[in-house]
């Protein structure tokens, strides 16, 4: 995970910045306590490393004794982990690593939902980029952990024209050409598109991916007949739990889906302590 501890460093300081005043008022030093990271509810457990590293930063001495791995599903009142060192750099540690984990525990939960609502069709569930700022590579490491595939990880790292794209280029076939023109053969061209014409242009231009942008299923299975596999079908857009299924029962190969990150409800996780 490369950039992690930048990742953690900038969450410490926006916590404790000058020090942390309640601990430093009412808690003497060198208490050695125990803390144990405690699942309130069910949950597909991610980033159980990423929280042993916040304590780690904070100090290499401290004891992370986890008891579980990512991808194991935990159930309520489960002792994921527990973590030995002195009292005040665990209760300034605490926050951080709670935010993170339960963050991420959110994010591998809802995608194996996903993941498990198209199981038997041949639909892949992927990311966004509509991520938290700051911790793209936490969520999509946690949409890997609940089975789910990533999209391109940002802006340089894969080709997506989209409407704003197209209507800067001055069309789907324009903007297909100069993308061919300027990119090495290792990358793939993906178009987004919302109508059958636009479909057809984007095939007969060269497109290797196809999105088919909020449309309806009836529309999008056409659209798939007419690929007929001479690109990839990308359904975006209306995608929820509800929908995902008759989506991917039209055929189309990869189902992207903002919600794995942008709107995912952080699990319940509790850290108490207790003299060692």
């Amino acid at each position: 995970m490369t950039g992690l501890d930048r990742i953690i460093e900038n969450a410490l300081m926006e916590d404790i910045h000058t020090g942390d005043i309640t601990t430093l008022a009412v808690v003497r030093e060198n208490r050695k306590m125990r803390a144990r990271l405690k699942a309130k509810e069910a949950m597909l457990l991610a980033g159980i490393g990423v929280a042993a590293r916040v304590f780690h930063v904070l100090d290499p001495g401290i004891t992370f004794t986890a008891h579980f791995s990512d991808g194991d599903l935990l159930n309520p009142g489960d002792i994921i982990a527990e973590i030995v060192g002195d009292a005040s750099l665990l209760l300034q540690g605490e926050r951080v690593a709670l935010n993170l984990l339960q963050r991420m525990c959110g994010v591998a939960t809802q995608t194996a939902r996903y993941v498990q609502a198209v199981a038997g069709t041949k639909a892949r569930v992927v990311d966004t980029r509509k991520t938290t700022p700051g911790l793209r590579i936490l969520e999509k490491y946690a949409v890997r952990v609940g089975g789910g595939i990533n999209h391109r990880t940002g802006l340089y790292d894969g080709v997506l024209i989209k409407e704003n794209h197209i209507a800067a280029a001055g069309g789907i076939t324009a903007a297909i050409s100069r993308a061919r023109a300027y990119i090495p053969h290792t990358l793939k061209i993906e178009v987004e598109t919302e109508t059958l014409a636009e479909v057809g242009e984007a095939l007969t231009a060269g497109a290797d991916i196809i999105m088919l942008d909020n449309m309806d299923v009836t529309t999008m299975r056409e659209a798939v007949a007419m690929i007929g596999g001479k690109a990839l079908a990308e359904a975006s857009g209306g995608v929820n739990l509800t929908t995902v299924r008759e989506i991917a029962e039209t055929g189309v190969d990869i189902i992207s889906v903002g919600a794995l990150t942008h709107s995912v409800r952080a699990m319940d996780i509790s850290m108490l302590m207790e003299g060692s």
